[in-house]
Formats: structure tokens, C-alpha cells, sequence
């Protein structure tokens, strides 16, 4: 199996405080930043940042839909990481500061992808896939936090 990546990243017109602060609101805000691609959505402990405790179901493709069970940690501030229990997915989300009332959000996802022909097409395409998901959050993520 070969690892698969896929990143991310959007500077936004928004203190890194508050845009943190966003991203690790699962009981609020997180909620209103996912596009279609996520359904089944429910905070199950937690709520905010660390501890936390969420699920979703992510459709990647027409027939390809992944059954989410996350724990949140906060590594280092600034940093949230979702880890996945039904699989080998972690998720990263890096915010940090970009200038004078902007920050850098870095979206970085890691699995262990399938062997034979399976995996070289899941490691060809999935990550442009899984970018175009997280570019169509981090614009949500703009849109809220910058009013």
C-alpha cells in the first residue's frame, strides 16, 4: 500500500485566532463549511477543538463514499488534527498567521491507498478530488470569517 496526500491551502483576510477558532467549532460553525460532499454530520463528544468527537460521511466520488469517525487533537496551537477510526486517514489543519490581519489555513489528508492498478488511480486522482473538496470548505471558511 502507498501512502496517499492530498493539500490544500487559501490565505484568508482573517486574524489566525479567529479563524482557529472557527475550524475547531464542530458544534457551530464547522457544520455550515462543508459542502455537499459531506452528509450524516453529528458532533458525538466534544464539540470544541480537543476531545472532540465527530462524525460524517465524505463522497468523494459517485461511488466512493467514506464513513468518518473522527477524534480531534490539538498537537500544537494552531493545529487540529482529525484522525479517523474507521480508517488510516488523518487530516491536518495548520492556521498561522500570514501578515497584518491574515492567516495561512494548510489542509493536509494522509491514508494508506489500495495496492495494484486500484491504488496508482486512487494515488493519480484522489488527492485532485479531495483538494477541490477542501478548497470549496476553505471558501466557506473565507465567507464566514471574514464579515
Amino acid at each position: 500500500m502507498a501512502q496517499v496526500e492530498a493539500t490544500t491551502e487559501r490565505v484568508i483576510a482573517a486574524d489566525a485566532e479567529a479563524v482557529f477558532d472557527a475550524l475547531a467549532d464542530y458544534s457551530g460553525t464547522r457544520a455550515k463549511l462543508l459542502p455537499e460532499h459531506f452528509s450524516e454530520y453529528e458532533v458525538r463528544e466534544g464539540g470544541d477543538g480537543e476531545g472532540t468527537l465527530v462524525h460524517w460521511k465524505l463522497q468523494a466520488t459517485s461511488k466512493r463514499v467514506r464513513d468518518c469517525l473522527l477524534e480531534v487533537s490539538e498537537p500544537t496551537d494552531g493545529e487540529l488534527v482529525e484522525k479517523d477510526r474507521n480508517s488510516s486517514m488523518v487530516t491536518t489543519w495548520r492556521v498561522t498567521p500570514a501578515g497584518e490581519g491574515k492567516s495561512r489555513v494548510v489542509i493536509s489528508t494522509v491514508w494508506n491507498g489500495a495496492s495494484g492498478i486500484g491504488g496508482f488511480f486512487e494515488k493519480t486522482f484522489a488527492p485532485k478530488g479531495l483538494s477541490r473538496i477542501y478548497d470549496a470548505v476553505l471558501a466557506k471558511l473565507a465567507t464566514e470569517v471574514e464579515k
